[in-house]
């Protein structure tokens, strides 16, 4: 339970250009639950407080645009923002709003922006909201972006870490969360090249998956009920990094490979553009593209 005299820390959540994927693969944790995050001491002595989620909290209108502009004044340099899904930036915003006030429309890249400067930290949640994702594939009209190509646009230097994954699993943001409780905000050397923890995203799916052993000695599956590696399949796992064989989703029940699909490479930067076909086995034009930064408009 949460003491008295716990030390509060805001949480702001901005629902930009989503699915809303990635709030419902956060609302399934299971250690810590939801409800021990948002309601206990997940760290002794110290609490989250989530001030404003569009799917999950009981208000709607301008009464809940208010109480997020309210957090923000009121706790300037001392929020956590969490932004999920790409930002629309096409003719000022106008493709995506998150609300209306005093009968005008706010925008979510507005929203972005004004948040974002004020913040202690912001974690861009989700594949669309690091890198872009599906909302930025091609022909991508509202010309969305993700957070970190958006800041840098901006010149908005609040620290950044990026949580990607189509959904992300519920650890990925947990985990990054408690270790912010604990130790403050990451080091350079505790992030990668993409700003993504080195603690989930450190080592290739490819040196952890149980089907290594089989693409070593050449067994390679040509349909999806074969045993095998997946490779010849479209296989994206020697070229994206996370941690799921290990961590495995839904209670630790099941991943991507166990259910006889090929990793589609959803936390790496350029996804689905770049990545694509999906089932398809990756060419040697594509390997050397995978993982790096490249403009996707």
């Amino acid at each position: 339970m949460r003491s008295g005299n716990a030390e509060e820390y805001p949480v702001i959540w901005l629902q930009c250009a989503t699915c809303t994927g990635c709030s419902v693969s956060v609302l399934n944790s299971e250690s810590p639950t939801v409800k021990n995050v948002l309601i206990d001491e997940i760290i002794p002595g110290k609490h989250i407080n989530l001030r404003f989620h569009p799917t999950i909290m009981a208000g709607a209108g301008e009464a809940v645009i208010n109480e997020m502009e309210e957090s923000r004044r009121n706790n300037r340099g001392r929020y956590i923002l969490v932004i999920e899904g790409a930002i629309p930036t096409i003719e000022g915003g106008t493709y995506g709003y998150i609300g209306e006030k005093d009968g005008k429309p706010i925008s979510m890249l507005s929203s972005v922006e004004s948040l974002g400067r004020d913040a202690l930290a912001v974690i861009a949640l989700g594949t669309c909201a690091a890198f872009g994702g599906i909302a930025a594939a091609q022909p991508n009209p509202g010309h969305c972006v993700g957070v970190d190509r958006l800041f840098k646009s901006i010149s908005i230097s609040a620290p950044l870490l990026n949580i990607p994954g189509c959904p992300p699993h519920p650890d990925w943001l947990i985990g990054t969360i408690a270790d912010i409780l604990l130790k403050g905000l990451p080091q350079a050397e505790d992030l990668d090249e993409y700003k993504r923890p080195k603690a989930f995203y450190g080592k290739l799916i490819h040196e952890r998956c149980p089907r290594r052993a089989d693409f070593d000695e050449g067994k390679l599956a040509k349909n999806f009920n074969e045993p095998g590696c997946l490779y010849e399949l479209g296989c994206k796992g020697p070229v994206t990094y996370a941690d799921c064989p290990v961590r495995l989703w839904n209670g630790g029940v099941n991943w991507c490979v166990n259910a006889s699909s090929p990793c589609i490479g959803c936390c790496e930067f350029g996804f689905p553009d770049v990545v694509s076909p999906l089932y398809q086995k990756l060419s040697a034009e594509i390997l050397p593209v995978v993982g790096r930064r490249v403009d996707i408009e």
